[in-house]
């Protein structure tokens, strides 16, 4: 389906949010700057910037159990971190206006 999971986005105290997700402890927040990534890795004590390379965006994804895999959404086009955001590479389609994104588990 086209469905996304029901999830809560997490409660930040940080200006300009775009868009959240929580894994743990992990926080990624899509934000109306440059960068437009802000991580925390302690549950929003400290933040640390990403994303310098990204366009501006519209949702994140962190996945339960690995933190460090995440997915970035731009208008058309989805961007993957396999190491906590400090590296993104494009994945190669284009897609219509995307409104939100999530990790599915295969059971």
């Amino acid at each position: 389906g086209t469905e996304l999971p029901a999830s809560e986005p997490p409660r930040v105290d940080l200006p300009r949010v775009v868009a959240a997700a929580q894994a743990g402890a992990t926080i990624a927040c899509v934000v109306e700057r440059r960068p437009p990534l802000l991580i925390s890795r302690d549950g929003g004590a400290t933040w640390s910037e990403a994303g310098g390379g990204l366009p501006a965006g519209f949702a994140i994804a962190v996945a339960e159990g690995a933190p460090d895999r995440m997915l970035y959404a731009a208008r058309n086009r989805l961007y993957l971190s396999e190491n906590g955001g400090v590296f993104w590479r494009s994945l190669p389609f284009e897609l219509p206006d995307i409104e939100g994104i999530a990790w599915l588990d295969e059971n």
